[in-house]
């Protein structure tokens, strides 16, 4: 059993735009509190991303009191209520589901739209739909998710991360923000989450569930939207997982005590 330390704590308000650092957030059975509650869809309802995209990664996101504020270069910033104002609803699609979801209005669809260079949507999740997790990987333990791939919540460890940048050198270092993780935990050893399945802190408490399944997102430089060939490169020589035919970096998490509890940077944990 290792002892592990909450380093860092990030939300993505919308999906596969910039994340946010917290030192301190509510968790919800969903995942962190706003974490993927909007989205990006085109006139079919399907969601778009980085990896469909990569001038997602400039569209900044800050979440204030009252608001969801979007910015992006040459763009006055957008502004978006945290009150539900009863808009209508369309479909909206993420690897294959589809549910309902509130339409953010024309004047976020112009603005996405100016700077993107198509048609497309914003949309908020409807909190009267749920979204269960694959029961497979969860042992059949119920969870659900809002708008992330298919599970509410990313671990990564410390140690991992700075193994992977010691075999990239003498190339330049891989920031963090290419991994879109949520908990970043020191003490766990190199991939040590990769082999814990539980994590219990005092008040919240996680299940590891799957490895998170690795694309050409990681590939995107956060800062400017520009490809590069690394780390997917690299990870694909040592971290490919033959269950997948890909590389994995990272552990999603579904959670299992807590809900409506506030995590801290500094929070301890027992790895299992």
């Amino acid at each position: 059993m290792a002892l592990a330390t909450l380093t860092g704590l990030w939300v993505y308000p919308v999906k596969s735009c910039r994340g946010l650092a917290r030192t301190a957030v509510r968790v919800t059975a969903h995942g962190l509190e706003h974490d993927r509650e909007w989205l990006i869809v085109n006139p079919a309802g399907q969601c778009l991303t980085q990896r469909e995209d990569p001038r997602l990664a400039l569209i900044e996101t800050e979440l204030h009191s009252d608001r969801l504020e979007l910015r992006a270069p040459g763009r006055t910033s957008l502004k978006i209520p945290l009150v539900a104002t009863g808009r209508l609803t369309r479909p909206a699609t993420v690897w294959g589901e589809t549910m309902p979801a509130t339409d953010e209005g024309d004047a976020a669809a112009a603005w996405l739209g100016t700077f993107l260079g198509g048609d497309f949507r914003l949309v908020r999740w409807d909190p009267a739909q749920r979204r269960p997790t694959d029961p497979a990987w969860t042992g059949g333990e119920p969870a659900e998710v809002y708008f992330g791939d298919a599970f509410p919540f990313l671990v990564l460890g410390e140690e991992t991360w700075s193994e992977l940048n010691g075999r990239l050198w003498p190339g330049p270092p891989v920031p963090l923000d290419r991994f879109r993780t949520n908990l970043l935990l020191t003490g766990l050893g190199v991939a040590g989450e990769d082999t814990a399945t539980m994590l219990r802190g005092e008040v919240v408490e996680f299940r590891l569930v799957k490895p998170c399944i690795r694309c050409v997102m990681t590939t995107t430089d956060q800062q400017t939207g520009q490809r590069h060939h690394e780390p997917l490169r690299t990870l694909a020589k040592y971290r490919r997982d033959p269950r997948f035919s890909a590389p994995v970096f990272g552990q999603n998490a579904i959670l299992i005590r807590g809900a409506g509890d506030f995590l801290s940077v500094g929070d301890r944990f027992e790895a299992a």
